[in-house]
């Protein structure tokens, strides 16, 4: 809680200024571009959805300095939303192509999401945004909300299963390639 004796301290008042955001956006550009990717999967609506949220945020209603980072995450939550316009009902996965097999596995997992349910996981799980936050951001009912979590939970577990054994099929391949090399290298005996 702001004292009256910081409000009066502080040049700008206990509100963010454009300034305050700015310097927000570029400390934690990083952290805010990748909760843009995140939901969008794409790089190039990413970023426009990087800068639509700091116009956004730059530019509207007053909000408390403590909650400037909050407030420029959903800025970009919301942008993402209308540029991705994600529906309980759509089909269909997000394509696993060769761009995205650079990816870290966990963000390979999610972006792998229908865009309903990334939309959910990444706004519930780790945004944590309440179910009714999500419903009324996401124009749905909180049960929608539920439903998706769960099956992006599901998929993201499951996924995460099939990339630890596909890793540890990998390491065993691996074990045996250069176990393989050595055996040639090293002398053989004869057996009678």
């Amino acid at each position: 809680m702001l004292r009256t004796s910081q409000v009066a301290t502080h040049p700008s008042g206990p509100y963010a200024i454009p300034t305050d955001f700015c310097r927000l956006f570029e400390k934690d550009m990083d952290r805010l571009y990748l909760l843009a990717f995140l939901l969008t999967t794409d790089h190039a609506a990413a970023e426009s959805c990087f800068v639509q949220g700091l116009e956004d945020a730059t530019n509207s209603n007053r909000v408390f300095k403590e909650w400037a980072d909050s407030w420029a995450r959903r800025m970009i939550i919301q942008s993402a939303i209308q540029s991705v316009h994600p529906r309980p009902e759509e089909g269909g996965h997000s394509d696993l192509n060769s761009q995205r097999e650079a990816e870290p596995l966990a963000i390979r997992a999610i972006v792998s999401l229908r865009a309903f349910e990334r939309f959910v996981f990444v706004m519930s799980v780790l945004e944590r945004y309440s179910d009714q936050d999500c419903s009324l951001l996401l124009d749905c009912t909180r049960g929608e909300v539920i439903a998706a979590r769960t099956r992006a939970l599901q998929q993201i577990a499951s996924s995460e299963a099939l990339y630890s054994e596909a890793a540890t099929i990998a390491a065993r391949e691996e074990v045996r390639r250069e176990s393989g090399t050595r055996r040639e290298s090293a002398p053989r005996l004869a057996y009678a």
